[in-house]
């Protein structure tokens, strides 16, 4: 198996729908602008071409065959760096369902470890064995008959090969339900589903089973900022999606997202996206940017 076979398959499949809702695929002809979003769990192979994932002051950049973990919600900005007609980039990614990683571990006695602080992204070269697992993945889309049998279990060899890689334990932390990562999955969670609410970090720390000094130190390793600073991102990236879909004026949906002043909103907008709110509303109405590819 080769990257030139992976390539193949997914420039075959990158435009068709997917019968495996956890496999997905990135293709793009030209660099693209930065653009701002939540990237979900996920690992995501480059068969060609090259991403750039920028989170806090971090950046990640990884081209052809290098592999990128996300391991929980983070609110980053990303683009595709090189990519021409002729050599399009393209990438594969699947998502890392806690669930299945946590089956894993069980069965072959994996969990080990978990206490420990990981970064929240890391970026790898990808061994001959992982590619391998991606091409007889998107082979099986080939083979419907075969497909519902053979997929979980390339999905497992997937998982055991991240797990025993460069990024094992930041892959096994995903499926263990007491590691650091997971108990600050649950902050991150609630910042999501409360972000218009004021926010006392002595509650996350608390409902992420810390204290306060532990809680802070774990946050920022995996998120590259506070608490306050991530719940701001959230806001300001709901703030975005509203004032795309809606006819909501910018004050309205400065207050919808939980500011209460509508200068604090506009001036935090722009230094977030470098365009005033209502410009940027208009600009992303005319554009109605596909933005998933981005963080895969």
């Amino acid at each position: 198996m080769s990257l030139d076979e992976l390539r193949t398959l997914i420039a075959r499949h990158a435009a068709r729908p997917t019968a495996v809702d956890w496999l997905m695929f990135s293709a793009q002809e030209r660099p693209t602008a930065p653009q701002a979003g939540i990237a979900d769990p996920v690992v995501a192979l480059v068969a060609q071409g090259s991403k750039r994932l920028v989170l806090g002051d971090r950046v990640y950049d990884y081209g052809a065959g290098r592999y990128l973990v996300v391991p929980l919600g983070l609110p980053v900005t990303g683009h595709v760096t090189q990519a021409s007609a002729e050599r399009p980039m393209l990438g594969a990614g699947i998502a890392l369902r806690p669930a299945a990683i946590a089956s894993l571990l069980l069965e072959t006695g994996s969990g080990r470890g978990g206490r420990g602080t990981v970064s929240g992204l890391t970026v790898s070269d990808a061994p001959g064995e992982l590619i391998d697992a991606f091409v007889r993945l998107i082979r099986l889309l080939e083979a419907p008959a075969d497909l519902p049998v053979l997929a979980p279990m390339i999905e497992r060899e997937i998982l055991w090969r991240l797990i025993n890689g460069q990024q094992g334990d930041l892959v096994r932390q995903i499926g263990l339900a007491d590691s650091r990562l997971t108990q600050i999955g649950h902050a991150l969670r609630w910042i999501r589903d409360h972000y218009a609410q004021a926010l006392r970090v002595e509650d996350l720390a608390r409902m992420s089973g810390m204290s306060l000094s532990p809680f802070h130190r774990h946050f920022r390793a995996l998120t590259t900022m506070t608490p306050i600073q991530y719940q701001k991102q959230i806001r300001l990236q709901e703030a975005r999606l509203l004032l795309m879909s809606s006819t909501e004026d910018v004050s309205a949906v400065g207050f919808a997202v939980g500011y209460d002043s509508a200068s604090q909103f506009s001036r935090e907008y722009r230094r977030h996206f470098g365009l005033p709110p209502g410009q940027d509303a208009l600009r992303l109405r005319a554009e109605r940017p596909d933005t998933a590819q981005h963080f895969m």
